[in-house]
């Protein structure tokens, strides 16, 4: 029975720790787009997203990462021969990289906060593809455990990561013409206001 307990807790803090991760970064695209805005308005948003980011990773993302670490040791200690299985390896070496993905968030926090992170948007928009590659991974290998297809999975994480890239640069295309646009607006405005 403490088996069930253990995995529906973990999953739990699974989902609410990738929520928090994914949202986290897309506060810091944000935080990064505020240094654009005229004052007071950077000033406002910066400080608002300071707030934000650090509510989120507090009290939200490390508890998420807390729980499902410790409900997955306690997965383990209710079937400790699982430990000699080559996928648990691989995932856990995955997990390690998400954790280590986990505190380098936090470091980047503290550098917004102080006004030393020169990332762009864009940058960090690329930044948050990396949990979902992650993610992906660590959940068919806990499907599919030691009869995961490794051909078929490592072309489905390039085409994977191919999809994100060009997504994002396809986005950032958008914005610039959406920006365009909204400029040829703006001084057309103008243009018919100071003719009459």
């Amino acid at each position: 029975m403490a088996y069930f307990w253990f995995k529906a807790f973990h999953l739990i803090g699974v989902v609410v720790w990738f929520a928090g991760l994914f949202y986290l970064v897309r506060l810091f695209v944000y935080h990064a787009e505020a240094s654009q805005q005229p004052e007071p308005a950077q000033t406002i948003l910066k400080n608002q997203y300071v707030i934000m980011e650090k509510r989120l990773y507090n009290i939200i993302t490390t508890p998420g990462m807390v729980v499902t670490v410790a409900m997955a040791i306690g997965l383990i200690s209710t079937e400790t021969e699982v430990l000699k299985s080559g996928w648990l390896h691989i995932k856990l070496a995955f997990v390690v990289a998400l954790l280590g993905y986990h505190f380098y968030c936090g470091r980047i926090m503290k550098q917004l906060e102080k006004n030393e992170c020169q990332w762009s948007g864009q940058q960090f928009r690329a930044l948050n593809e990396a949990p979902t590659v992650l993610l992906v991974v660590i959940v068919l290998l806990a499907v599919f455990k030691n009869q995961l297809p490794l051909d078929l999975t490592t072309w489905l994480i390039v085409a994977l990561v191919i999809l994100m890239a060009a997504s994002i640069q396809l986005y950032a295309k958008k914005r610039r013409k959406d920006q365009e646009r909204l400029m040829q607006l703006n001084s057309q405005e103008v243009s018919k206001a100071a003719g009459t």
